[in-house]
């Protein structure tokens, strides 16, 4: 009796310990959820993927005869001009129609009237494009009686996210009654969801190949990429904290009744009317993120204050007040203004060329940050050409998971509050492929499309030939494509290499 009763304290013990040791574990796994920074330096895993947008079915060059002229103006900032491009190339393609170098908007915000000439290297896009359509500066003249004189083209104000079908029946039929038809404004004026592979990859074809900015902006870009690289790896962050997306969020509780009232202002200005809450927006994530809490959020991480950062923001409202925090926590902060030694981007810094410059310091860092990645081109548009430059990391805080978090904090409940920031932010896709779900635009994210596998179990994801250019070259010269000039890459160049 005394035996088995010592034998089944002594089972009692060793379940006790065994259960104490697997809750400790447990505990431990739970409370110390660690992010490896040093990981995240490098570029995220491929899986075998790898960046390709040239045609892999039958792809006719564009014949020498077309349906007529397309012009278009692309409004918005940078990026927004972007987007509208590709669609405009898109657009050209699916009417058979010669596009005419697309315009971009010289709006009250930019200041700026560069036009594409003043940002795009034209020479480039136009070879590079010229197995996909016919591209002109400027619409010729016409003899008509006897006389000559300028096609005037027809302006058209086409619908939002307008389908494939209407461009080839509404604007087709326009264009082939005038000559020329005007798109205006032509800011998301074709759907982004597209059931063609091929029409998708010509897409990235302009926005990762033919898209190169001007040499002086591509020189000035990397003198700043070289000096911040000198030291070692850097982060660029979006800073979105900025006058236009705070009225536009309705974020306005945090700041002065003065300040209030001039982004109060903005809004009923800029903005179609309506009820906005600020603890309610706060509460599901809506608000941009303050300097402050992108500091808290990269100190959680594992990032310490000797990490580098180039900021790609314009001027934030409220001023050192809101900076003078993200400062103290990461005090090695460069700008595009800081870094430039030409001098050139002091003259006008909330111009195109700035613009262009941030985007590729952004582009070509080794992590990127953008802190309101919502109806932020410029943040949706990086995000997307990361992942076709070779999955280069990107860190994107859910601001919905992390809105409770930092509403606690204020409130003084600060135990946990880093391992609470670490646990959301290891939910991160840290920029490898992934699927494309809504509201991703395809900008922000074009695989599969714009990818393939050199060993694909799904043929339609294979690569295409090593001798595509060839074919295209081949069949451009047998449709009578009368520029004798061999054409840019396009299945291995990337903008700005």
């Amino acid at each position: 009796m005394f035996g088995r009763l010592s034998f089944a304290v002594i089972v009692l013990v060793i379940c006790t310990v065994s259960l104490w040791s697997t809750v400790k574990s447990t505990t431990r796994s739970i409370s110390r959820s660690e992010i490896e920074v040093d990981a995240l330096w490098d570029t995220a895993a491929s899986v075998g993927w790898r960046p390709s947008s040239a045609p892999r079915s039958d792809w006719p060059p564009p014949p020498a005869e077309t349906n007529g002229y397309l012009r278009v103006r692309c409004n918005g900032g940078l990026n927004q001009q972007r987007s509208a491009i590709c669609n405009a190339v898109l657009a050209a393609r699916i009417m058979n129609a010669t596009l005419v170098l697309p315009e971009l908007d010289a709006n009250s915000f930019w200041h700026d009237d560069s036009g594409f000439h003043g940002v795009y290297d034209v020479e480039h896009f136009i070879k590079s494009l010229r197995y996909d359509v016919r591209i002109v500066e400027s619409i010729p003249e016409v003899k008509k009686n006897g006389k000559t004189k300028k096609l005037k083209a027809f302006q058209i104000r086409p619908p939002r996210d307008a389908s494939i079908s209407w461009y080839t029946t509404d604007a087709l039929a326009k264009m082939k009654e005038h000559g020329a038809i005007y798109l205006t404004p032509f800011s998301h004026r074709l759907a982004e969801e597209i059931d063609n592979p091929e029409y998708q990859r010509l897409r990235c074809r302009v926005n990762y190949h033919a898209l190169r900015f001007k040499p002086h902006i591509m020189e000035l870009s990397n003198s700043i990429v070289n000096r911040l690289r000198a030291q070692g790896h850097f982060m660029a962050i979006h800073l979105r904290f900025e006058m236009d997306m705070l009225s536009f969020a309705g974020c306005f509780d945090i700041f002065t009744p003065a300040e209030q009232k001039v982004l109060k202002k903005y809004r009923e200005e800029n903005f179609a009317p309506k009820k906005l809450v600020y603890s309610e927006r706060r509460a599901i994530g809506k608000c941009p993120l303050t300097p402050e809490e992108v500091g808290l959020i990269l100190r959680s991480m594992g990032f310490d204050n000797s990490t580098r950062i180039f900021l790609a923001a314009g001027e934030l409202f409220g001023g050192e007040r809101f900076m003078k925090p993200f400062r103290s926590l990461f005090p090695r902060l460069e700008n595009h203004i800081s870094l430039d030694t030409s001098g050139e981007l002091g003259k006008n810094s909330r111009g195109l060329v700035g613009s262009a410059v941030d985007y590729m310091v952004c582009l070509l860092s080794d992590i990127f940050m953008p802190t309101y990645d919502g109806p932020s081109n410029f943040a949706n548009n990086l995000l997307g050409h990361r992942l076709y430059y070779g999955f280069r990391t990107n860190i994107i805080p859910d601001r919905k998971a992390l809105a409770p978090i930092f509403i606690e904090r204020e409130k003084g409940h600060t135990a946990g509050f880093e391992e609470s920031v670490r646990r959301v932010m290891q939910n991160t896709n840290f920029g490898g492929p992934h699927k494309r779900v809504q509201p991703e635009s395809f900008y922000t994210n074009s695989w599969p499309e714009c990818f393939c596998q050199m060993s694909a179990a799904n043929p339609a994801d294979k690569c295409p030939p090593d001798n595509v250019l060839d074919i295209l070259d081949s069949q451009l010269a047998k449709g009578g494509n009368d520029d004798p000039e061999s054409a840019t890459s396009n299945s291995t160049s990337v903008v700005g290499k």
